[in-house]
């Protein structure tokens, strides 16, 4: 949910199931209401520290710069978000061949060829990343990243990124392949609050 919309949603959350209090643990606001329903509200990754409902809402309107790596076979997108907005982003992609269904040494050639083509295009994945995300890695509040896991780790690796994969926050977005409209919509659904409602 976006964060400016996160007052309303809990004053509805009070209508719907009466009061509430509040449970306390790190990085989210635990609501308890008298009907036993609850809601976990996770805070936007890089929120600061906060304490009780009011903090929550400061904290997760904080838009400091994030950074996103976005990747899938041969496909790549960087960018740094300030607010809602891309201040600087960059797509990419390489061809990777996809599984044959041959067997025997033809399956075996085709398999090196895949590993090869895709090692190579997370080494150009990795140089983006060091182009765009490592010289701001000391003002970035998180890193969050999405697509394929092993693509993403496979760019994470090269031993240049370590500020950067330090910033990598727990939050994964399962996107389609990236390009830049799929970037641009990951913007939002970084900074987005994650609510888990539980109904009594």
């Amino acid at each position: 949910m976006d964060p400016d919309r996160m007052p309303r949603w809990l004053s509805g959350f009070a209508q719907r199931h009466g009061d509430w209090t509040v449970v306390g643990a790190q990085g989210v606001l635990d609501l308890r209401a008298e009907d036993g329903a609850s809601a976990e509200c996770h805070a936007s990754p890089g929120a600061p520290a906060f304490t009780g409902v009011d903090g929550f809402l400061a904290a997760v309107r904080v838009a400091g710069p994030l950074g996103l790596l976005l990747a899938r076979r041969g496909a790549v997108a960087v960018g740094v978000a300030e607010g809602d907005e891309l201040a600087v982003s960059k797509v990419d992609s390489r061809y990777v061949q996809g599984r044959t269904a041959a067997g025997g040494w033809s399956q075996q050639r085709f398999a090196r060829r895949r590993e090869n083509q895709a090692r190579a295009a997370a080494g150009d994945a990795s140089d983006l990343v060091a182009r765009l995300l490592l010289p701001r890695a000391g003002e970035l509040v998180a890193v969050v990243t999405g697509g394929d896991r092993r693509a993403v780790d496979a760019v994470l690796a090269d031993p240049r990124l370590g500020p950067v994969a330090a910033l990598r926050a727990e939050r994964f977005l399962d996107v389609p392949e990236p390009k830049l409209a799929v970037l641009e919509a990951a913007v939002r659904q970084a900074r987005a609050v994650r609510i888990r409602l539980v109904d009594p």
